[in-house]
């Protein structure tokens, strides 16, 4: 008897493990470049890379410049450095489509309260979805149903009804890249309509094509906290002042910030004068937007305060609206691209004892990868002009990373525990200090932002919000560069001075290539393709083995894919073929250290968040999973706590089969899940999710048919 010899080959490092399926099938749908006809024109993914890296040197110049660039970019691009979607996309593919954009995230300008400035937003967000970029709306600038509108002489029908146009537009409009437009609504937590946008999705398929989310402020945390009254208000014109209103009456008026002063009654300091329609318990709110979070994820929570108090423009701009994700605050009109470092490319000997981070090589593919998307600032393809002229006076990117519940797996850390928040504050750091280095150099090289050699007066609404500058000696009427209220004025650039002050001395005196470095998005599919489904941005791994639902051209309902994450990869490849992908049961189980969203608390998911934000100048999409049992009371108390740590923003997901599918599902959650189906008869059927059903010539999930039926976009792909 004899046997035979299998041999196989050990990847020396997590770099050569292979593509699973899933991966290299979301990099042939939605990144690989292809001709009219169908041709593919990157055969590779090292193609993909090539063509980047070439069309971000282009703009260098020099042909000296721009061969050494694209060489280093190249690099870059192999040892971790993913620019996001709409640069991997489109750099390089204008001769294939010339119409779109590398921008992914866009702000709407303010949408202001008239009919004509509603309708012409509509016509420019069509325009900027059809290039492929995301784009975000505050709706709470519109007053409130039952206003009277003197114009028409007729009754408003409120900001709702004005959302359902965009959100049939965005579903009509066709997005660049094979995917579909997204769009982020907006509100203020003191508007007199807020509890109807903290209601508007509970009706089945209305503003599908919308993430929504609440702009908390400060006052109305302080409310609840001291279990007081609420005021709901709108601003007031100067042409009301005529119907009576007494400013001075605190039971009609109250002051508060506003993003677009013009009609509107104003005071020295830069408050709005806002007329008060109903007063309601602060609690008695706060638990309405609990409780609708807790059944369906929405509306987000955005501290809108702590956004505008640190943001590094915080003397020219008033922010109040994010990107789909919420990683980007913006102002009217802003945009932001987005690029991540994979962090599992710097883990050397994952698994061991001497499991390591290589510090240097991660600082050195920073430092390149700066360079690479400033310059993706001059293709911007912006389709607007206001928006290609607040890219270019600021020149702001968002610098993140993915990969973090991957590596912290790698190095034999938990996810959340005191070691993994400790390796997050000093990734951020690093990320951060190396990024405001190069500003440094790029300006010196090619000039700073143009808002930095701007002029500002120095205003008393100026000086409420940074009184230090009262104390360095200025007064009203003053006037003070960009770059000086930029680095010595920013609270965030405040916190850079602790660690580099020298560095931020330069940085006044020079100014600084860019406004705004950092940001952590979610990088879905982007970590799903080329990072081989790391886990997502700051996020540990969903699971180890799941499957996510995606949109195929042609298919009448998403598709189930069969996904693992890539520590689950990687341990396979490098210690143990047999390896289980469950924590638990018999056989070959996972060390430990193997950590899932599941396994997270949703203290230790904020714990993490807060350690990045310290460095992060933007803000991170992050969310935090909680069981479909975990207790309300408990819950609620998720967001008071991260609003106590500081964070610009909060977002929770617990799984509620009623409500919503979801994007990313575990298989024991659609075992155990039913849904009912109406047949014509007027018979019913049950079915459990993850069983097979065709219906109308093809074959879906019972969970996938159920989510398209019930919010209508059944065919619709």
């Amino acid at each position: 008897m004899t046997t035979s010899a299998h041999l196989k080959a050990v990847p020396v490092s997590v770099a050569e493990i292979p593509l699973q399926p899933a991966s290299q099938d979301i990099w042939e749908k939605k990144y690989r470049l292809q001709a009219k006809d169908g041709t593919p024109v990157d055969l590779t993914i090292d193609d993909t890379y090539q063509r980047i890296a070439r069309s971000l040197a282009d703009v260098e110049a020099t042909p000296e410049l721009r061969d050494t660039w694209s060489r280093k970019f190249l690099w870059a691009l192999r040892h971790g450095a993913i620019p996001a979607g709409r640069i991997t996309s489109n750099a390089g593919a204008q001769e294939h489509k010339p119409a779109t954009s590398t921008i992914n995230c866009t702000v709407s300008g303010t949408v202001q309260d008239s009919m004509n400035d509603i309708l012409d937003k509509v016509h420019e967000a069509g325009l900027t979805l059809k290039a492929g970029c995301g784009i975000g709306y505050e709706f709470s600038t519109l007053r409130p149903k039952g206003a009277y509108v003197s114009g028409a002489g007729a009754y408003t029908s409120g900001p709702l009804s004005f959302m359902d146009i965009y959100d049939k537009m965005c579903f009509t409009v066709s997005s660049a890249g094979g995917r579909r437009g997204a769009q982020m609504a907006t509100f203020d937590v003191g508007h007199p309509d807020v509890m109807d946008f903290i209601r508007a999705k509970r009706e089945d398929g209305r503003l599908r094509q919308f993430n929504l989310s609440l702009l908390i402020t400060t006052e109305f945390m302080d409310a609840v906290r001291q279990d007081a009254d609420w005021k709901l208000a709108f601003p007031i014109s100067r042409d009301e002042l005529d119907e009576g209103v007494d400013l001075n009456d605190p039971g009609q008026v109250v002051w508060r910030e506003w993003p677009y002063k013009g009609e509107y009654v104003t005071n020295n300091a830069g408050l709005v004068a806002c007329k008060i329609y109903r007063t309601v318990p602060a609690q008695r709110l706060w638990d309405m937007i609990m409780s609708s979070t807790y059944d369906f994820a929405e509306p987000g929570f955005i501290l809108i305060d702590k956004v505008n108090e640190m943001n590094n423009n915080w003397f020219c701009e008033t922010i109040r609206a994010t990107n789909p994700c919420g990683e980007q605050p913006l102002p009217a009109y802003g945009s932001c691209l987005l690029g991540s470092v994979n962090l599992t490319k710097f883990v050397r000997n994952p698994f061991t004892e001497q499991a390591e981070f290589d510090w240097e090589e991660f600082r050195k593919v920073v430092a390149v990868f700066t360079r690479m998307l400033d310059n993706v600032v001059e293709i911007n393809g912006l389709p607007l002009e206001g928006q290609r002229d607040e890219i270019l006076s600021k020149r702001r990117h968002g610098m993140g990373y993915l990969g973090l519940g991957s590596t912290a797996t790698m190095l034999r850390m938990k996810y959340g525990e005191q070691e993994s928040v400790e390796f997050t504050e000093r990734v951020s750091r690093e990320l951060a200090l190396t990024g405001w280095q190069v500003a440094l150099e790029l300006a010196k090289e090619k000039g700073a932002a143009p808002l930095m050699e701007a002029d500002f007066e120095v205003t008393e609404e100026l000086l409420r919000k940074r009184p230090e500058m009262r104390r360095d000696g200025y007064l009203p009427g003053d006037s003070v560069k960009g770059k000086v209220l930029h680095a010595k004025y920013s609270r965030y650039m405040q916190r850079v001075a602790q660690h580099a002050p020298e560095l931020v001395n330069q940085l006044a005196e020079t100014g600084a290539r860019f406004t705004h470095h950092s940001s952590i998005a979610p990088t879905g599919t982007i970590s799903l393709s080329l990072a081989n489904n790391a886990s997502n941005g700051i996020e540990p791994s969903f699971a180890h083995h799941y499957f996510r639902n995606v949109i195929r051209e042609g298919r009448k309902t998403k598709e189930k894919v069969d996904v693992f994450s890539f520590e689950l990869l990687a341990y396979r490849e490098l210690v143990n073929p047999a390896a289980n992908a469950s924590m638990e049961g018999e056989g070959d189980v996972l060390p430990d250290y193997f950590i899932a969203a599941d396994n997270v608390t949703p203290k230790q998911h904020v714990d993490i968040q807060s350690a990045a934000q310290k460095w992060v100048d933007s803000s991170i999409s992050k969310t935090a999973n909680v069981p479909t049992d975990y207790p309300f009371d408990e819950f609620k108390d998720i967001y008071r706590y991260a609003y106590e740590q500081g964070l610009k923003g909060c977002t929770t997901f617990r799984f509620n089969p009623e409500a919503f599918q979801g994007v990313l599902v575990k298989g024991e959650d659609l075992e155990n899940t039913l849904y009912e189906f109406t047949l014509d008869d007027g018979s019913k059927v049950s079915l459990k999710g993850n069983e097979e059903v065709e219906y109308d010539g093809e074959m879906h999930t019972a969970a996938n048919l159920y989510d398209a039926l019930k919010e209508g976009y059944y065919g619709k792909f």
